[in-house]
């Protein structure tokens, strides 16, 4: 399938055209997303596959291990095909436990760019994301220090573009009259709607938002009415969950994650599902 081909097509962020079909690297790490992978070789193939695929935005974060995901990217894609484009965050890191504890100092975050710099194999990183807020929902209060220890290494540079994680409206609006805001990455899907309106928001400013965990995360979805529509089209609650989410907005890009080869292609497959009026209405009214 090449890339032209990919559902939804490309959607255009700042001076880069993004495959609405991404591919998040968080579960290619070992169990909570800590260690790393069971299988090495799967994981290399499942990133090989994703690029063979046309698929061109990888989302990853150097803690995600911590450094396992960015350590198999670089062994898998390095040196990147120029059309390739590697998506991270910045905001947290690992304990010895496997926790998720903040770092959000201007010097954490300054630190965490330049890791992810040496562990991708990379001059300048094209997107960082600021991850804030809690696990699934932002934390209300001003992300001005931390955006702009970002915005110095972007005009240093190191940095590309920018972008927020886990924010709310007010967070977005103090960060753009900072720098640029290309992609809003924050907790949405079919049942897990409570940014509607960012959503629309984002668009109508030619902002991505890309929702994480789409298919529901650590707690798959679970929906009578969704189970219904698969059936009714013979496909599958996944597939037509990310159906529509293609459908629900034009700047809605999707990172699902995977580490099998067998898995990426049925997403691929899945959000290629064409949804008929009458099951985006039963959809839509899931998360009213």
């Amino acid at each position: 399938m090449a890339s032209n081909d990919l559902p939804g097509g490309r959607y255009r962020v700042a001076d880069i055209e993004l495959t609405r079909v991404g591919y998040g690297a968080m579960q290619l790490a070992g169990p909570g997303v800590f260690g790393p992978p069971k299988d090495h070789d799967a994981a290399i193939a499942v990133l090989r596959a994703a690029v063979d695929l046309g698929i061109n935005h990888i989302d990853t974060a150097d803690f995600y291990g911590p450094h396992v995901t960015n350590h198999l990217i670089r062994e898998a894609l390095a040196p990147y095909p120029d059309d390739l484009h590697i998506v991270t965050k910045v905001g947290a890191r690992r304990d010895e436990n496997g926790g998720w504890p903040h770092a959000r100092t201007p010097a954490e975050l300054r630190e965490q760019v330049h890791d992810n710099l040496r562990n991708l194999k990379l001059d300048v990183l094209d997107v960082v994301n600021l991850r804030v807020g809690g696990f699934d929902t932002p934390e209300a209060g001003s992300i001005a220090e931390q955006f702009e220890a970002l915005a110095e290494l972007r005009q240093q540079g190191l940095i590309r573009h920018l972008g927020l994680s886990t924010v709310d409206a007010d967070q977005l609006a103090e960060a753009r009259s900072i720098a640029p805001v290309v992609c809003v990455q924050n907790l949405y899907n079919l049942a897990r709607r409570d940014d509607d309106a960012l959503v629309d928001l984002t668009a109508r400013e030619g902002i991505a938002f890309v929702p994480y965990f789409p298919l529901g995360g650590f707690s798959p979805l679970q929906s009578d009415a969704l189970d219904a529509v698969a059936k009714r089209l013979d496909s599958t609650p996944m597939a037509v969950a990310l159906a529509w989410l293609l459908h629900r907005s034009p700047n809605m890009l999707l990172i699902p994650g995977t580490s099998s080869v067998e898995h990426l292609r049925e997403n691929v497959a899945a959000a290629a599902l064409e949804l008929p009026a009458d099951a985006i209405a039963e959809l839509d009214a899931i998360g009213g």
